[in-house]
């Protein structure tokens, strides 16, 4: 091993700068995928407990090593309880981005995801104008690749064929299953009244409501994408991947919602043709509330 140089009685080799370098990496991208939630609190007290740690350990304070040794093991246990939903979301996210399921797996995916050529989804863009228009509170999931069935029971199974009537009818204020979310998978909506996580992000905007939050939600913890109605204003936005698009022209939800049915969405899913840029200028020309 060639070393470059020693700080008294550490000698420093490049290992320890791919390595340092590699921990940085790690340790910011833990950060951006937690910040602005109450996770990022514990994080930073955990990560300040254990250089401590390391500090006592070669301070060799035997006794506060011994004590703190004893905490850090039980602390692993600890952190995989507490940061079960971050955890979660990380490997989610390792998922996603991987090459190999890039390109290993795009064919079995694009064929599995042809059902949306059965899927017309003029029948959803009908009811969600009609929606907004009556301001009508409304959450729809679109899920592409799995059922759902955790969140599904959390409401009453249907089975039924998507179309506009049946929508309007589930959303309507005197309906029993309007107040949650209805799940749409392969072409079929599968349940209604379902219950979704509620983001604990702290950046999002003040005036969204629990509507909103839970269209964020579901998008941090599962691969889908969500599109959220407030009932006070009638003001959408669709949420995918824990960001939110807002403001948006009814032509523009159907072409996200198209590319993410055809897994053909854009490296950066804000991501907006120049032609949708300007429309969405038009449209939130006035301060949008949801």
């Amino acid at each position: 091993m060639i070393f470059l140089f020693k700080i008294g009685f550490l000698e420093v080799s490049w290992v320890d700068f791919i390595d340092i370098a590699l921990v940085s990496v790690l340790l910011y991208q833990i950060y951006k995928l937690i910040r602005g939630s109450i996770a990022v609190n514990i994080f930073l007290g955990m990560l300040a407990l254990y250089l401590v740690y390391l500090i006592v350990r070669a301070a060799q304070m035997e006794l506060l090593t011994t004590i703190l040794g004893q905490f850090m093991g039980v602390g692993v246990l600890a952190m995989i309880i507490l940061f079960q939903p971050e955890i979660r979301k990380f490997l989610l996210v390792i998922g996603r981005g991987t090459e190999f399921r890039e390109n290993i797996f795009k064919t079995i995916s694009n064929w599995r995801h042809q059902y949306h050529d059965d899927f017309d989804i003029l029948q959803v863009i009908e009811a969600v104008k009609t929606l907004k228009a009556t301001k009508t509170g409304a959450l729809i999931v679109f899920s592409r690749d799995t059922e759902l069935k955790f969140y599904a029971q959390t409401g009453d199974a249907l089975d039924a064929e998507v179309n506009k009537r049946l929508l309007i009818s589930i959303f309507n204020k005197n309906s029993p299953l309007h107040d949650g979310a209805v799940i749409v998978h392969k072409g079929r909506l599968r349940a209604a009244r379902c219950v979704l996580p509620v983001s604990e992000n702290d950046h999002l905007p003040p005036n969204f409501g629990l509507r909103h939050r839970a269209a964020v939600g579901m998008s941090e913890s599962t691969d889908t994408l969500v599109l959220a109605i407030s009932e006070e204003t009638g003001r959408l936005i669709l949420a995918r991947n824990g960001k939110y698009l807002r403001a948006l022209k009814l032509k523009q939800v159907e072409q996200k919602i198209l590319e993410y049915l055809r897994n053909d969405e854009p490296a950066n899913w804000e991501e907006m043709t120049i032609e949708e840029e300007h429309e969405s200028t038009e449209s939130s020309a006035s301060p949008a509330k949801a």
